[in-house]
């Protein structure tokens, strides 16, 4: 009698793993792939989520390229951007090395530090616009007590209110990439400063030739992480400004949004949101190619 054959070790590895895996596939499928494959086609046509669709081309695309709120919320997003990264990697920088020493009190300092990056957006929101607020905040306040007689409207000011998001941003999330910094300078051989010391090099120097060059990995990780995140930014400025005053701190999710859920323009919100892929795609490219050659240069 011809013995029945079953499953090799190896398929069946590959059965049990697939299994592992299939949930989190199908959540990914129906959360992501389908709606990013469903905001695509609407890219290129006129919905109002009432009426059937319909298909338009690259009319979208002309339309909010033409639009000036839209090509401001291209710039706010890229002065948000820039600033935003750059400050809170010198900050997160400044505070892991500050931490970093044998310091009485330091873990209390570390978790106080992170805790905005855990705390609520809401109440957060809540609190620095009443820090900021124009007439009776802290914050004026005590830029009067310091001598300065017109301090900045911030939230109410189309000039100041997206430098108060930057600032509330900057607190929001300099903690978290800290605790990454901590790690990555904990991971630094000591024998390296030792020898550098020894070879008469200064604080400096030790920085800028051992820290600096070591923290590379860490560095470009912070800043991938830091960028992607700001061109996504949006539950902050909802709740700090709502995109005002007027559109200054419009930023191209915000416009989205308005775009889907005050216009009801599907169409142009997809495409808006086509436009943000790409760039952020493209950013991300640039920097790891930017770390592989840097990281060979080293």
């Amino acid at each position: 009698m011809k013995e029945k054959k079953g499953l090799s070790l190896k398929a069946r590895n590959t059965l049990i793993g697939y299994s592992f895996i299939l949930p989190n596939f199908i959540g990914f499928a129906i959360f992501i792939l389908v709606p990013v494959v469903f905001s695509f086609i609407l890219s290129f046509m006129y919905w109002d989520g009432f009426n059937p669709m319909n298909f338009v081309g690259f009319d979208n695309f002309k339309s909010i390229f033409s639009d000036r709120v839209f090509r401001g919320s291209f710039k706010l997003t890229i002065i948000y951007t820039v600033f935003t990264v750059l400050f809170t990697l010198i900050a997160s920088l400044v505070l892991a090395m500050a931490l970093n020493v044998n310091l009485r009190g330091r873990n209390a300092f570390r978790a106080a530090i992170f805790f905005p990056y855990v705390a609520s957006m809401v109440a957060i929101g809540a609190v620095w616009k009443q820090l900021f607020e124009k007439n009776f905040g802290p914050i004026n306040q005590l830029l009067r007590f310091l001598g300065v007689e017109n301090p900045p409207g911030w939230f109410a000011s189309t000039d100041w209110a997206i430098w108060g998001v930057i600032i509330v941003s900057v607190w929001k999330f300099m903690g978290y990439y800290m605790i990454i910094y901590l790690a990555a300078l904990q991971d630094i051989p000591a024998q390296l400063y030792e020898a550098a010391t020894i070879d008469g090099a200064n604080g400096w120097q030790r920085f800028r030739n051992i820290t600096i060059p070591m923290l590379t990995p860490a560095s470009f990780f912070v800043i991938i992480m830091l960028t992607i995140n700001s061109f996504k930014i949006f539950d902050l400025i909802y709740i700090l400004t709502n995109g005002g005053p007027g559109t200054s701190t419009t930023v191209l999710v915000k416009y989205i949004y308005d775009q889907s859920f005050l216009y009801w323009n599907y169409g142009n919100a997809s495409a808006a949101s086509m436009i943000l892929f790409l760039i952020v795609g493209a950013v991300t490219v640039v920097q790891f190619r930017a770390e592989k050659k840097f990281t060979d240069y080293l």
